[in-house]
């Protein structure tokens, strides 16, 4: 397990900033061609769904100083062998399509908040760049899921902000899965088109979570003094009720292991994050400095890899039914 959550730290990170960071005042690179089939490690995906997911991978540049500017082969298949360990949520319910991004690297976490904001400013041009192509030339009405995970996440949340104020998207807006961040009240307020999950099977919202061991004040994700609107993922609740490790359908540790039923329980904690209960939080070392012992947040979607899942196909089978009923 030492050796998989070492991985994990090389390949998964999330970051302190949540400010509108895409209207940082800078230079920006030249646009890549998101007409290139290369510029997408997955590209139409699952032609045969009846729904599209848009994901966007979290960080796995673990090199350049503040940004992917080298998509090198190499990079490149970081980004597809963590993609792999995240479609297995999604690729039995949709059509994947997902972009090569400039994105912020694991050592710019060092660098002071502005270029930080900068380098987060330089990566979300590029998935909104992918995104308004996939619109354009892709989409063609289709109902949509986004999904992320850490760095990813971020980036589903500026989509939303950029362009979900439109109605007519947001009508086919079938749930954004922006797990390993945080939602606020304040910022559902400012963009009244973030609408935090309420349930199993309500469409058009974000489904948001990260997880601890409960014995923390604060973590990068869910600062101390921030309270994040989360889903439970087991008993999808918002409230603090627990949810024994019985609803737990399967865990899954590793890119194509078998899942493990009742691997753990779990409840929503007091500044909305999630607290893992039933296991030994020694088992599972957060893998990076930036985060403290007891922070899960690299497990966030392998503990509740089933039931994240199932979720996925239920609320698109919703969703599919509605628009039936509508059209008829």
């Amino acid at each position: 397990m030492k050796r998989i959550a070492a991985l994990l730290a090389a390949l998964v990170l999330s970051f302190c900033f949540s400010s509108a960071f895409a209207e940082a005042p800078l230079s920006f690179p030249q646009p890549l061609d998101y007409g290139d089939p290369a510029m997408w490690p997955y590209f139409a995906m699952g032609d045969h769904r009846d729904a599209d997911v848009f994901l966007i991978c979290p960080t796995v540049d673990t090199r350049s100083e503040t940004n992917s500017f080298d998509l090198n082969d190499k990079l490149k298949a970081r980004f597809i062998s963590t993609l792999d360990g995240l479609k297995g949520l999604f690729d039995e319910t949709g059509r994947l399509y997902s972009p090569y991004y400039r994105q912020m690297s694991v050592p710019a976490c060092g660098l002071p908040a502005d270029a930080q904001e900068k380098a987060l400013a330089i990566a979300y041009r590029d998935v909104s760049d992918a995104f308004r192509w996939y619109l354009e030339y892709e989409n063609n009405g289709r109902p949509l899921i986004l999904a992320g995970f850490s760095q990813g996440a971020m980036m589903c949340q500026e989509l939303l902000k950029e362009f979900f104020d439109d109605s007519r998207l947001m009508d086919r807006l079938i749930a954004v899965y922006c797990i390993g961040w945080r939602i606020t009240r304040e910022m559902t307020e400012q963009y009244p088109q973030i609408v935090p999950a309420s349930g199993e099977t309500d469409t058009g919202g974000v489904i948001c979570f990260d997880c601890e061991d409960g014995s923390l004040s604060g973590t990068y994700v869910i600062p101390e003094g921030t309270v994040s609107l989360s889903i439970n993922p087991l008993n999808w609740r918002t409230d603090g009720t627990p949810a024994d490790r019985s609803l737990n359908l399967g865990a899954v540790l590793q890119t194509g292991a078998e899942p493990v039923p009742g691997f753990c329980g779990a409840y929503i904690g007091s500044r909305g994050e999630l607290v893992v209960t039933g296991i030994d939080a020694s088992d599972y070392p957060p893998g990076l400095s930036v985060f403290p012992s007891g922070a899960y947040h690299i497990y966030d979607c392998m503990f509740f890899f089933t039931n994240i899942k199932e979720n996925v196909a239920l609320r698109t089978q919703v969703y599919l039914a509605a628009e039936k009923q509508n059209a008829a």
